[in-house]
């Protein structure tokens, strides 16, 4: 088992599945893998689970990992009994959150039905998050012209609207968005503007 984990290797290490939250700002990921069973994703869905499973609750107050069986929140709805009979009967959670951008957390939940992890899988899935997390992270070298015109994009206005408004031709203003398009590796102005909106940028 390599130290840099895939996500193949993810899979084998949580074969009854996981759920992966990347860079979630005030309330969509930036990225999410959902590989937990699909009728368990129906339940978990229809009885709006989020709002008092243990295992969120504490990844929304922790950074670090820890196994389902260590968590000593309450669970009034018994979902983790409730996941031992789609399989998940064992599980670890993993949370990171970054000083620099304040909110965006990212976490991992990963089930086996066979046994608990163990100490070194449990590090190996708190790299990978750790790793995606930071992989993730919103580019630093936007500049503020770049991100004005971008802010611009957000609300609808046109290139021309906004070469007037920031007193610059058009072209001027096409080049700011080429730059910022590469610099957040988004195919178009309006791709651009929401990947930036969702980072906190503008």
């Amino acid at each position: 088992m390599t130290t840099l984990l895939g996500p193949d290797d993810i899979t084998g290490i949580s074969p009854a599945g996981h759920y992966i939250a990347l860079r979630i700002g005030f309330a969509f990921p930036i990225e999410e893998i959902n590989a937990l069973p699909e009728k368990w994703v129906e339940l978990y869905t229809a009885q709006r689970y989020m709002l008092f499973d243990p295992v969120i609750r504490w990844v929304y107050s922790h950074n670090g990992a820890t196994r389902w069986s260590e968590i000593d929140l309450d669970d009034p709805r018994k979902i983790l009994p409730q996941a031992q009979t789609y399989g998940m009967r064992y599980g670890v959670a993993v949370a990171c959150i970054d000083s620099e951008n304040a909110g965006q957390r990212s976490f991992g939940s990963f089930a086996r039905s066979d046994r608990e992890f163990n100490d070194l899988e449990i590090r190996l899935l708190q790299a990978y998050i750790l790793r995606r997390h930071s992989e993730m992270a919103p580019p630093q070298n936007l500049t503020n012209a770049e991100l004005e015109a971008l802010g611009m994009i957000r609300d609808g206005l046109r290139l021309k609207q906004i070469a007037h408004r920031l007193g610059v031709s058009e072209g001027a203003v096409k080049q700011r968005l080429k730059n910022a398009k590469q610099k957040l590796d988004a195919k178009t102005g309006p791709q651009a503007a929401a990947l930036a909106a969702q980072y906190g940028l503008i």
